[in-house]
């Protein structure tokens, strides 16, 4: 990598002037394109210990670099107190198609940060009283791309989803569901809606409405979620933790460890000894256990199967519940940074410029299954996937089903459909390009071309930002960018025939060209498949 080679020239040119290296070398890309390909701080991280003025220490590392004569630098400058800014020659861009292009969509931009760590990504989750609201989409598209990223970065991270089959909910749920059946009035607190009325004239009279009504709830998410192309690798029952006895192994666990104690004829968690603002009950004094017993076993039983990474994407409303659930994983001897817990912020969805409230007891419910439907897989992801989880998130669903430039994911998958009909129109007009290792690349020096290929070199590092700060939407904004330039290269750089001025293109032009086309690609098909969208040939 270009970011190695400069370091070692860094370290190198120091060492020329009686410094030593500092053991890391910062290197930045400049938010300006006039002020370089890279920039280095490194004369003013130095000059303290050196003795020296950072700007002077800066002009002197410039002039040891410019005699090492240092492989793809044009130029470099001092900027401000002490900066030292690299502008490269196109050069070293042509060795970052040629990674693309010869590595491909299986080794280009591929850092292995996990080697092989086990990760559990717990995601959507809602409780198995209705069908998924178009919400929940958010969690699904999110969560799924998520676990792309940490595959596609080393990790051997699962899909799981959990399975609230307990507790006064699925009660209620099935007391709606008989009354419906029966012509009865809901009970006050139970579930209504259209879905719930449709599924009680479905039910058979001598069903048992809970189990009926249970099955036919997971029938429907995975039918919606297969839909959404989200596919779990486990279905997590909490009626399970029951059954196999981990709930009471849990709390007799917590005990032996010292972490409970009781009072009041309650068990409480000393949660507070692991950084919780109370402690909290975990057996009330009734007997029944509160959710956090539940959820703490439940968290047990993910490390008993393997993992070592823990990630929950919530909905933001569990903030207060996330110190609790890390005392109660650090009370079992795990550290606390062994669980994450993500939150994300909830979706507006309009309809013809009105806000339409997402409520299964309601019955006012837009669900996910309708969305794909009207706007389609690839538009419903995409468009969860524009913005970091943690802000809320205005969804329009006519700019999601146009088929116009204003819809990212139009735009994006367009730019893949360019590629492929560029293709196209090579092999019909009998122009086949030639190995790579053949290839001078020296003609790719259009600000259009470099713009592609600047991309490209950045690839690497998006993706291990986002993976590292668990962000898909930075893969996104980076896939459109790439659209972004490929459309403007597309617009002004011929591959064969006539240029904007009616002149011929030459055949070495063509060759280097069909080659930067061909390492777009890669770099599209990398990123769309992190976020699960498709790659059309055409469209």
């Amino acid at each position: 990598m270009i970011q190695d080679a400069l370091r070692a020239a860094i370290g190198q040119a120091l060492a020329s002037l009686g410094i030593e290296p500092p053991a890391a070398i910062a290197l930045e890309r400049p938010a300006r394109k006039e002020h370089g390909d890279w920039s280095t701080n490194v004369a003013l991280a130095t000059a303290k210990s050196a003795g020296r003025n950072p700007r002077e220490l800066a002009t002197a590392l410039v002039g040891a670099l410019e005699a090492a004569q240092v492989a793809h630098v044009s130029r470099l400058e001092v900027a401000g107190p002490g900066f030292v800014n690299f502008h490269l020659a196109p050069s070293w861009l042509h060795a970052v198609l040629r990674d693309a292009a010869t590595l491909g969509t299986d080794g280009f931009a591929r850092p292995d940060l996990g080697h092989g760590k086990r990760v559990n990504v717990e995601f959507v989750s809602a409780n198995p009283t209705g069908p998924l609201h178009a919400g929940g989409g958010r969690w699904a598209a999110y969560g799924d791309a998520l676990v792309n990223l940490l595959n596609h970065c080393g990790y051997r991270a699962d899909r799981e989803y959990y399975l609230n089959d307990r507790g006064v909910q699925m009660r209620l749920f099935g007391e709606s569901l008989a009354a419906l059946k029966a012509g009865l009035p809901v009970p006050e607190d139970g579930y209504k809606g259209q879905y719930l009325e449709e599924w009680a004239a479905e039910m058979p009279a001598d069903a048992d409405p809970v189990e009926w009504g249970y099955d036919r709830v997971k029938r429907d998410l995975r039918e919606t979620l297969d839909a959404a192309g989200v596919h779990f690798d486990t279905w997590f029952s909490e009626r399970s933790l029951v059954s196999d006895g981990a709930i009471d192994a849990t709390l007799a666990d917590l005990a032996s460890r010292g972490a409970t104690y009781t009072a009041d004829g309650a068990v409480w968690l000393r949660s507070t000894d692991y950084g919780d603002d109370k402690d909290r009950v975990l057996v009330k004094s009734d007997g029944e256990p509160t959710y956090l017993l539940p959820d703490i076993a439940y968290h047990r039983n993910k490390f008993e199967r393997g993992y070592s990474q823990l990630i929950d994407i919530w909905g933001a409303d569990h903030h207060g519940y996330v110190a609790r659930l890390k005392a109660g994983v650090q009370a079992l001897g795990h550290d606390s940074s062994e669980v994450e817990l993500i939150l994300g912020q909830l979706v507006t969805l309009k309809r013809n410029g009105e806000e339409v409230k997402l409520s299964k007891r309601a019955g006012t419910i837009v669900t996910l299954s309708e969305v794909v439907d009207e706007t389609g897989i690839d538009a419903t992801r995409l468009t969860f996937l524009l913005q970091s989880l943690d802000t809320r998130q205005t969804v329009d669903l006519a700019v999601m089903a146009s088929q116009a430039m204003e819809n990212p994911v139009f735009y994006v998958q367009y730019a893949h459909a360019r590629i492929a009909s560029l293709v196209r129109q090579a092999a019909a007009n009998g122009v086949t390009r030639r190995p790579l290792e053949q290839i001078d690349l020296g003609p790719l020096t259009h600000e259009r071309e470099l713009d592609v290929l600047r991309l490209l070199s950045e690839l690497d590092d998006v993706i291990t930002l986002a993976c590292n700060e668990r962000a898909p939407h930075k893969v996104t904004t980076w896939v459109r960018e790439l659209a972004g330039a490929f459309h403007g290269f597309y617009h002004d750089c011929r591959i064969m025939g006539t240029d904007g001025d009616g002149r011929p293109v030459d055949d070495a032009t063509t060759q280097a060209r069909l080659w930067l086309v061909e390492a777009a690609r890669v770099g599209l098909r990398i990123g769309l498949g992190i976020l699960g969208v498709s790659a059309p040939e055409s469209m």
